[in-house]
């Protein structure tokens, strides 16, 4: 998958919605000054990644999950965005294949 996929799987895996005036996070799971987006930034920006980190972070120790994904994502998690984000995904799609 492409980076534009990628977010939207993140977004999808966070409660956002697409709508027609872009993409809704009606829960405000990222906390940022408005709810609505044109473009997803989970590959650019540190406060975008952090709090999907904390969710892959509490379904891990809420579930059970495979231990080969936790030591991969544990891992991938580091200073580098790029990294941490490559963890998430990559987390997102195992979680997903098992719901």
């Amino acid at each position: 998958m492409n980076t534009q996929e990628n977010n939207k799987m993140i977004a999808e895996f966070m409660g956002m919605q697409h709508t027609d005036i872009g993409w809704y996070d009606n829960e405000e799971t990222l906390q940022l000054r408005n709810n609505t987006f044109d473009e997803l930034q989970f590959h650019k920006e540190w406060n975008w990644l952090m709090p999907v980190v904390h969710k892959c972070l509490d379904i891990y120790h809420t579930e059970q999950m495979n231990d080969d994904l936790n030591f991969e994502f544990y891992d991938g998690l580091s200073h580098s965005r790029e990294a941490t984000y490559k963890a998430v995904v990559e987390f997102i799609n195992q979680y997903n294949k098992t719901k």
